[in-house]
């Protein structure tokens, strides 16, 4: 027996109505990156090369070993990624609540996941 919820429009509607605004917005991030053929933060290895997609939460400047560090919380509905751009004091289109999608190689610090110096897409504005 499976223990998923029916899937009929009604029962999508009482869950929808239900659920608080994170969870919505949750759910749309995790399907956002499921139709773009993105892995999922949440699934995300440590030394694994991926491409990820959400939304910016957090843009902060924080210097590492001396140097400048623009720091982003990337959030996709399942997990957080830390996105770090090394020398870098800002970056055009950085900001929160902007989407992007960000690929290169994960590494855990302090046991988040993070992501240094990625290649980035910024999504268009007005698609949210």
């Amino acid at each position: 027996m499976s223990a998923e919820k029916p899937t009929g429009r009604f029962r999508r509607m009482l869950d929808r109505l239900s659920s608080s605004q994170e969870d919505l917005e949750s759910e749309e991030l995790r399907e956002d990156a499921q139709a773009s053929g993105c892995t999922r933060i949440g699934d995300c290895r440590d030394r694994q090369i991926v491409k990820v997609t959400g939304t910016l939460r957090t843009v902060t400047l924080r210097p590492r070993a001396g140097v400048p560090a623009l720091e982003a919380e990337l959030f996709d509905g399942t997990a957080p990624l830390d996105v770090v751009w090394l020398g870098r004091r800002s970056i055009a289109g950085i900001e929160p609540g902007r989407k992007l999608i960000a690929s290169g190689r994960i590494s855990m610090s302090h046991g988040r996941r993070v992501l240094f110096n990625p290649k980035y897409e910024l999504r268009p504005l007005g698609q949210e």
